[in-house]
């Protein structure tokens, strides 16, 4: 076998400096403890990389878009990742074969967690960078790559200081003009002041000075490189944003060597500003201009990256990207005539959407711009225009931004749906395109059904026939039940050309059903009409404003392509048609039979008296059963594939097989323990059954999984084979079988909290006729998943798109979710 990676989806570290586009192209970001790398132009996540044992505060490219230019013959680039408890790693990418690789963990580190790291091109082989901390040390790198392809970097620490009595969140490095080889080094933080240190190559940074103005946080700082002026480069320019909602441009003159130091303290002089020195030359700093236009905290701000000319000759364009809370990123620029800085460019104002942007970048040519948003989401506009500029939004990757707790696949298979922590359902698919009707298609976001009040833990989608519902439970003692509307299903088939739909669907296609609206409180998701939609418009016409009461109708839509995310939180909710109370602590698993028919509930318990399984009838939405045998919360529930049992797996080290009958006459619905063992010496997280008899897999936080069988007549579970002890607690577990002449091959897939993800191939031996209970069984590992593949921690779930595979088409395709905010789909090959 081989394994193959489709797709990631993933939300973005709500937090400032997380986002950095380098001059590869990629933009990398921090999701939970992991770095994802996604490439602007297709919109999917390429990869992500293991190594942090906490979450990803801040990456940074070398080189970065703003050294693009010097990147021309770079065959390979470097990518810094810092996190909360203050490990730096660096990473290397070689473009010729799109291979990462970890070079090593910065052998300083910070006592507390990263806040920023920026570093500058010195030549095409040498770097510097520095990196600040909460700790509120400073310490500052040099970076040599290697000069042939394969060699190795040589890292060197320069020095470590102090800023000031305060953290500093934000650092910038630039040459100063003179070419004298010196560095200047920004750093902004908790004091509302720029302090400036200056120093060689080799380091030994002094402190030069500082700039007062802002009257708040500072929350970033950038560099130009040196601007062309009557011929010379005698001039830097330092941007600098606050949470004063301010924007400060800050110009540094190289002074010519006939001023007097008496003028020095001239009243002039201190106008302008102060003066450092850096070695024999002297700067002057003046504020250029203060640019007020945004209505909240100002998180980033950033010089459109310069623009190369053969590679060699560059000119930093006058223009600068900023990022606010407000919702808005602005593009300023200084008017051609008077000179004065305006905001040429305002994209953004989400409407409805949760709080606003913690960044802003410029793509490495400046035709792009990218945002990170508070919802963990991006956005990104491209200039499109030709003459003029005309900002229109792309398509970019999406995801969750909080740990996913659960996904379960549509009856079909045409999207696979997952719940999260950040109290969102999400919808994920491959979107074909007409023209290339023939190829896979690509992965996309393509619908939102829920934006909850709640961390949702659990949720099962129930198959059968009838229209696609699901149920979902959360950190409440009620389950939800969701029905897809209208829009949904117009969506869904151009988004799958109607490659999944089949006349056995029976999809209600007669909806009245249109979409869904948000109450007040994001609690409770009420339908709207097909023939209601007139009325809509008409009354939000009328009305004006909203109030805290009345949150603004939805209008639900139908996508002829993938939607973006404002349209995805406001235009593809689904409503809510039923609430199944009876609980008494907050839900944690889920299940549906096979036909359709019941769905088992179970919720977090301590005592013997909650930890029922209660089962409710589709349709009707009634109780239809409590099934007793547990002591604790019951973490996963499976019916068989034959709906004869239902298996549940506990906190109590225990597994449980119940019995259940359903006569098709009367809808009654009759139950019984079959069987209840200790299966393991630790909590049993997951389960699976056979899909082709009566056997189970169980896995334990005891590291082991194993595989028992129902013995057919006598009622009773047998121990089949136990799998050699895992290196880490086996957390979710799927079983998929392989349709050939002999009947009794699977695969199972074991996924471990440490992220890994492992294939065991299980061949099952049974009676002599070939049915009924099985005698012994085998398993061996027939393949691991590379590190650079799998999830970066903890696996929640795993689960086949179907259980059974056809020998004809050699693939299959499995999905995976964890507390690294991922969802996966990955393709295996039967080789």
């Amino acid at each position: 076998m081989e394994v193959e990676r489709v797709f990631i989806g993933a939300g973005c570290n709500r937090i400032v400096n997380n986002v950095s586009w380098g001059a590869s192209g990629l933009v990398s970001f921090g999701t939970q403890n992991g770095v994802a790398i996604f490439c602007p132009k297709t919109a999917q996540i390429l990869t992500t990389l293991p190594g942090h044992k906490a979450s990803v505060n801040c990456t940074h490219w070398l080189p970065s878009n703003k050294f693009s230019f010097m990147a021309t013959k770079l065959k390979q680039h470097y990518l810094l990742s810092g996190d909360a408890n203050g490990c730096i790693i660096l990473w290397e990418l070689s473009l010729p074969d799109k291979n990462w690789k970890y070079i090593l963990q910065l052998p300083e580190s910070h006592k507390k967690g990263v806040t920023c790291i920026s570093g500058i091109m010195i030549s095409q082989t040498d770097a510097m960078f520095a990196s600040s901390s909460s700790d509120g040390t400073v310490h500052v790198w040099e970076l040599i790559f290697p000069s042939m392809s394969g060699g190795d970097c040589k890292l060197s620490l320069l020095q470590s200081f102090s800023a000031g009595t305060k953290p500093m969140v934000a650092v910038s490095l630039a040459k100063l003009p003179g070419n004298n080889g010196r560095i200047v080094i920004a750093l902004g933080g908790l004091d509302n002041k720029i302090h400036l240190f200056c120093g060689e190559r080799t380091g030994q940074f002094v402190r030069a000075c500082e700039l007062k103005g802002h009257t708040d946080w500072i929350r970033s700082l950038d560099f130009s490189l040196p601007i062309n002026s009557n011929g010379e480069t005698n001039n830097l320019l330092l941007v600098s944003s606050s949470q004063d909602r301010g924007i400060r441009i800050w110009k540094m003159v190289l002074q010519s060597s006939s001023v007097e130091r008496s003028q020095e303290f001239s009243l002039t002089s201190f106008i302008k500003g102060p003066i450092f020195k850096a070695g024999s030359m002297s700067y002057q700093i003046s504020l250029e201009s203060l640019l007020i236009g945004h209505e909240d905290w100002v998180y980033s701000v950033e010089w459109q990256p310069p623009l190369s000319v053969d590679g060699i000759e560059c000119e930093q364009p006058l223009s600068i990207l900023s990022a606010s809370m407000d919702k808005t990123m602005m593009i300023w620029q200084p008017e051609k005539t008077t000179g004065i800085w305006m905001n040429v460019v305002i994209v953004g104002e989400l409407g409805h959407c949760a709080l606003g942007f913690y960044g802003g970048h410029w793509s490495p040519n400046g035709d792009s711009i990218l945002a990170h948003g508070y919802g963990g989401s991006f956005h990104l506009w491209r200039n499109v225009g030709f003459d003029c500029d005309n900002w229109k939004p792309q398509k970019v990757p999406s995801g969750h931004f909080a740990a996913v707790s659960d996904i379960s696949w549509a009856k079909s298979g045409q999207y696979l749906l997952s719940v999260s922590h950040d109290q969102t359902t999400r919808v994920f698919a491959t979107w074909l395109d007409e023209l290339h009707s023939t190829n896979e298609g690509a992965w996309h976001e393509v619908a939102r059904p829920q934006v909850h009040g709640h961390d949702i833990n659990c949720v099962t989608i129930i198959k059968g026939k009838g229209n696609h519902r699901f149920v979902c439970g959360s950190e409440e003692k009620v389950a939800r039940v969701f029905e897809a509307p209208l829009s949904f299903l117009k969506t869904l088939n151009h988004a799958c050309l109607d490659k999944y739909s089949s006349p056995d669907d029976d999809v209600q296609t007669n909806l009245q059903i249109l979409g869904a609206n948000m109450s007040a409180l994001g609690l409770s998701q009420k339908p709207i009409y097909v023939n209601a939609t007139t009325e809509i418009s008409e009354r939000t016409t009328n009305e004006g404003m909203d109030t805290l009461e009345t949150i603004p109708e939805a209008v639900p839509v139908e996508f002829t392509e993938p939607p973006i995310e404002e349209q995805l939180v406001w235009h593809t909710l689904w409503p809510e048609t039923h609430k199944l109370y009876g609980h008494g602590n907050e839900l944690f698993s889920l299940c549906s039979d096979h036909v359709g028919k019941i769905v088992a509930s179970s919720c977090k318990a301590q005592s013997a008296s909650v930890a029922d399984i209660w089962l409710w009838q589709v349709g009707s939405w009634k109780a239809v059963g409590r099934l007793q045998a547990h002591s604790l919360t019951v973490s996963q529930m499976e019916f068989s594939y034959d709906d004869k049992y239902l298996l549940a797996v506990s906190r109590d080290r225990h597994f449980s097989v119940f019995s259940i009958e359903q006569t098709t006459a009367s809808n009654e619905i009759s139950y019984g323990l079959v069987a209840k063992q200790e299966g393991h010496k630790r909590i049993i997280w997951t389960c699976s059954w056979n899909p082709l008899g009566h056997e189970f897999a169980t896995g334990s936080r005891d590291k082991t999984v194993k595989i028992w069988g129902i013995e057919e007549n006598s009622s009773s579970v047998k121990l089949l084979v136990a799998l050699p002890q895992f290196s880490s607690s086996v957390t979710a577990l799927s079983w998929a079988s392989i349709d050939n002449e002999k009947r009794d091959e699977g695969i199972l897939a074991v996924g471990m909290e440490n992220g890994l993800i492992e294939l065991w191939r299980t061949s099952i031996s049974r009676t002599e006729n070939g049915i009924g209970s099985a005698k012994s069984a085998t398993s061996v590992v027939a393949l691991r998943f590379d590190p650079f593949v799998c999830n970066v921690s903890s696996v929640n779930r795993l689960a086949w798109r179907n259980s059974e595979m056809d020998m004809d088409s050699r693939t299959m395709e499995l999905a995976s979710c964890g507390d690294d905010h991922t969802v996966r789909v990955f393709r295996i090959n039967l080789l």
